[in-house]
């Protein structure tokens, strides 16, 4: 008997030690995501900055020759 409950707190002791490991990289990675995510928005705050006709409203322009 005494056996039996030493094999499970052994077990117990590496569950709680990959849940641990895995909470971990959990966090890690939702860090990454969101550094991506404000990367990404910078980026499209300066996409708009740099060329507002981008989005398809050049209205000014007229059509080019060929047409």
């Amino acid at each position: 008997m005494e056996s039996r409950i030493t094999g499970l707190e052994i077990r117990l002791s590496h569950q709680e030690a990959a849940l641990d490991e895995l909470t971990r990289a959990n966090h890690q990675q939702q860090q990454v995501i969101n550094n991506v995510l404000a990367e990404l928005q910078q980026i499209r705050i300066m996409l708009q900055q740099l060329s507002p006709g981008i989005s398809g409203a050049n209205g000014d322009e007229p059509p080019p020759p060929h047409y």
